[in-house]
């Protein structure tokens, strides 16, 4: 399982130089990436904890070939807390991450087509622990979840991509904690393909919950939730590209389970608890799940076992079948995340500070690695551009 140390509470970001330190053996660059073609360079970054031994001084900035799958460092951008999570606005132009701390924090950066990333300040998020953010479709308003205090928070985007102040704070207090837990835990917020609808996953309470989001004040409202079995610690959700349906992780009882969505109501109907493929006896937590763009295949990240699960997915989106696991070379892989073309995968493996990159076959979606493990020091999220 997943604990985290909130280390100093400090979040009075305002400013941040992107620096240079890359790994041994790889080049430091910082020029805006290529587009197309084959051997373009593409931008990456990378989520880390800044207030644990070893990790890293800010949001890791690299790019990859995708051609090859081959990472470079490309630097820092420094003086971000605890940046555990990060999403892109749907433009490009500008970065979002989470201060994962005691006082949780939401922090903007600037995205310039050339030269470097520009931090535009941070937000008090109103919780504790921010550990997941997304944005919402529209691009004006930022979600983002607290697993320590179980809230879920909402700040307005301004035209430079800079923060407001928050306009909504909801805490998850029915129904009750789950077996074993002491008080909700939410661990995820996203968007439904719909884009009328947002669906916030709570290991605490065991719960989906869905909210409708009033796109002019930036309040939400709940309209549904969803529960699965007690003590699944559901963690992460991935919608089918249908918008029909959506997979979910379960953390605590290493399951996967196949939900039915209505875009009309918001309802979640979860099915039957799926295994995942890891090996008996091993103690694994099932991390994230991401679909391919055609919908064709699932992949999930196994911590504990070191393994990505690949599902193939059938029947229009209503099922899963496992097809089996891959390893990853690498300890601990927190996050995953498909390149936009859907040609390479990647994965943040939080132990052994790296960043393994599988090539992703369209027909099959057989992975395969492309290179060695790219360094990246308590590497938790990774997000390709």
């Amino acid at each position: 399982m997943n604990r985290r140390r909130f280390i100093g509470t400090s979040l009075a970001v305002t400013t941040a130089a992107v620096t240079g330190a890359a790994p041994a053996g790889a080049a430091s660059a910082d020029a805006a990436p290529a587009r197309g073609g084959a051997g373009a360079q593409r931008r990456l970054f990378l989520g880390t904890y800044t207030s644990q031994p070893g990790g890293g001084t800010g949001i890791g900035t690299a790019t990859y070939d995708e051609a090859t799958g081959t990472v470079t460092a490309a630097g820092t951008v420094e003086g971000v807390a605890d940046p555990s999570y990060l999403a892109v606005h749907p433009s490009g132009r500008s970065l979002y991450a989470v201060n994962e701390r005691a006082q949780g924090g939401v922090t903007a950066v600037d995205l310039p087509p050339a030269g470097s990333p520009r931090v535009l300040g941070t937000r008090a998020s109103g919780g504790a622990g921010p550990c997941h953010l997304s944005v919402h479709p529209g691009g004006r308003w930022l979600l983002s979840a607290h697993y320590t205090s179980g809230s879920v928070a909402v700040h307005p985007i301004e035209a430079s991509g800079a923060l407001g102040e928050r306009t909504d704070l909801v805490t998850h207090s029915t129904p009750p904690p789950g077996p074993g837990q002491q008080g909700p835990h939410a661990h995820q917020i996203v968007t439904a393909p719909d884009g009328r609808h947002v669906l916030a996953v709570d290991l605490g309470t065991d719960t989906v919950y869905t909210y409708r989001l009033d796109t002019a004040a930036g309040k939400l409202s709940r309209v549904s939730h969803a529960t699965v079995r007690p003590g699944a610690g559901p963690r992460n959700l991935a919608f089918h590209p249908s918008g029909r349906f959506a997979y979910l992780a379960d953390e605590l009882d290493n399951t996967v389970v196949v939900c039915a969505y209505d875009p009309a109501s918001g309802r979640l109907t979860p099915g039957a608890p799926q295994p995942t493929g890891t090996r008996p006896g091993v103690t694994s937590y099932p991390a994230q799940l991401v679909v391919t763009g055609d919908g064709a295949f699932a992949y999930l990240a196994n911590r504990g076992d070191n393994t990505l699960t690949r599902y193939a997915v059938e029947r229009g989106g209503a099922r899963l079948r496992l097809l089996g696991t891959v390893p990853v070379d690498g300890d601990f892989p927190r996050h995953l995340a498909l390149s936009p073309s859907g040609r390479l995968l990647f994965t943040a493996n939080q132990r052994s500070g790296s960043v393994s990159v599988f090539r992703v076959d369209g027909r099959t979606g057989a992975l395969s690695p492309a290179g060695r493990p790219f360094r990246a020091p308590v590497a938790v999220c990774v997000l390709p551009l």
